[in-house]
């Protein structure tokens, strides 16, 4: 790229490499666009309950095996610059929400595609931009409208956690682990809200998928110091220390000189009596399990075991943060802070031994009760890609519902939502005389996308599904949708957060609206 000869006879300036290439024009929204639809159509497969999976293969041999939207998009090396924003569009969305990205991707997808066909011919990009930002105000505005509340109908939750899991692993036990799902997030809902990073989820490792269990407590890998701790405690109280219980370091280094026997006896008594102390101290608590992140000295530690207490020592500073939390026990930084009102509780402390392909596995299993502050989802299986996977969908479910019992609020899925504003979309625009009506309608196209690729991977005809499914909207029917096997019925069992689904639409017409503004590419590769 160079600036204009002035006729002087010398050279041009140089701003760029002679290797850049600068694309402008009509060429940079066929670059864009054709980017974009790409990525569309690479998900469009796995989109609904009748979507089929994708292998992912890596360059160090580990495969996976998903449908998941966020898992293939974090999994693939994308090189073009709009790909790129496609999948930060979907890492929004995943962090947002934890559900949705397939969908908000099609839409953004869609959207570009309609947006190209626009601007060949000639419409300027703004305009496009500002029709599609005032359909995107009446589709937001029909999903306020169309929301409807959980506690009206206690079930929707359940729906909910089993949209999520659906077209994953997870879909095989659905019913089961939805109700698993809904009664996790109800044991840890407090005045506050509810949470889902409060419920946790481990791998068996044995069993299937129809063995997971929820646990009112947590569940953590260990290896057990003696044989002769106690397996099995019940109703006890638990103390968390994050200090250790050892001898105290002195901060100076100091030379003791010992004349004879009966000072060497008195030196190491003054030190047990030390240690004792430390043990008594520990004792009159009435812990009946102790819990360390530092070191714990081997005769305290055995002294404890002795008077019928679970110790644990060296755990990491989260496991010892997990376990005060869903005991109800305060952290004590130090031994003295250790009495009766900073322990917490448990109802039963047990050791589950199981033999795997690595030898003897111990599980502590720590049940605290309805009142625990935080609940395990333990999930049954192997430890293959199938139980990855059934996590996937397990996480997707928790990260929905938490979302939908926060906000009150959830939307018919099935793609009746994503009809009846594009029918909105279209009535609106008619009262447009400008080129926006264009974009509105270009927009309110890209929004049926939604239902008419749930009937094509549904294997039915995907015009005539969606030509019904639009008449039965036109009629009045606006609770219909695309159902599991592509026919146009009442949406009854799919609901999604209003949430959701508001933040994939934002956050995709902001994408393709950032991409329609651009009007050169530079590339320093030359490509």
């Amino acid at each position: 790229m160079a600036g204009q000869n002035d006729g002087s006879g010398r050279a041009p300036v140089a701003i760029v490499r002679p290797t850049t290439s600068v694309t402008s024009g009509v060429e940079v929204t066929q670059k864009l666009v054709t980017a974009a639809v790409a990525f569309g159509d690479l998900m469009q497969g796995t989109f609904g309950p009748q979507g089929l999976d994708k292998m992912l293969y890596k360059t160090n041999g580990e495969t996976a095996v998903t449908n998941d939207g966020a898992k293939i998009v974090a999994e693939l090396l994308v090189k073009h610059p709009a790909a790129k924003a496609f999948v930060q569009l979907a890492e929004s969305q995943e962090q947002a929400c934890g559900d949705g990205v397939t969908g908000c991707l099609l839409f953004a997808s869609e959207a570009m595609r309609e947006a190209g066909r626009l601007l060949e011919r000639g419409l300027h990009p703004l305009v496009v931009v500002n029709g599609f930002q005032e359909a995107l105000s009446i589709t937001l505005t029909c999903i306020d409208e169309r929301s409807e509340s959980c506690e009206e109908d206690p079930s929707r939750l359940l729906a909910v956690a089993r949209t999520a899991m659906n077209g994953t692993s997870a879909d095989a036990g659905s019913d089961a682990l939805a109700n698993l799902v809904v009664e996790s997030l109800r044991l840890v809902q407090s005045g506050e809200g509810v949470d889902h990073e409060d419920v946790r989820m481990t791998k068996r490792g044995q069993g299937n998928l129809s063995d997971t269990r929820l646990i009112p407590g947590l569940m953590l890998d260990t290896a057990l110091h003696l044989d002769r701790l106690p397996r099995s405690l019940e109703n006890g109280r638990v103390l968390v220390l994050t200090c250790p219980l050892d001898e105290e370091a002195t901060a100076r280094d100091a030379e003791i000189e010992v004349e004879d026997a009966k000072q060497w006896l008195s030196f190491m008594e003054a030190k047990e009596g030390l240690l004792k102390a430390k043990t008594s101290a520990v004792l009159r608590t009435g812990a009946k399990a102790v819990f360390c992140a530092g070191t714990i000295e081997p005769s305290i530690f055995h002294d404890l075991t002795d008077a019928g207490c679970f110790v644990l020592g060296g755990l990491e500073r989260s496991g010892v943060e997990d376990i005060a939390k869903a005991t109800g026990a305060a952290m004590c930084d130090h031994l003295d802070d250790a009495h009766e009102a900073r322990l917490g509780v448990f109802e039963r402390l047990e050791i589950e031994t199981s033999e795997g392909l690595d030898g003897r596995q111990e599980r502590l299993c720590l049940h605290v009760g309805p009142d625990a502050g935080l609940v395990t989802l333990d999930v049954g299986g192997g430890d293959g890609t199938a139980v990855e996977e059934v996590i996937r969908g397990l996480y997707d479910a928790l990260r929905s519902t938490s979302l939908a019992m926060s906000s009150n609020a959830v939307v018919r899925g099935g793609g009746s939502l994503h009809m009846g504003a594009s029918l909105r979309i279209k009535e609106a625009a008619e009262q447009h005389a400008g080129r926006e009506r264009l974009a509105m309608e270009a927009f309110a196209r890209a929004l049926e996308t939604v239902p008419s690729t749930l009937a094509q991977n549904a294997g039915v005809e995907r015009l005539d599904t969606l030509l019904a499914l639009r008449a039965a909207h036109r009629a009045g029917a606006w609770v219909s949708g695309i159902d599991e096997q592509g026919r146009v019925e009442e949406i009854h069992s799919t609901w999604l957060p209003s949430e959701t689904l508001r933040h994939a639409l934002e956050a995709a017409t902001e994408t393709a609206c950032g991409l329609l503004r651009v009007d050169q590419v530079i590339s320093a590769r030359g490509d």
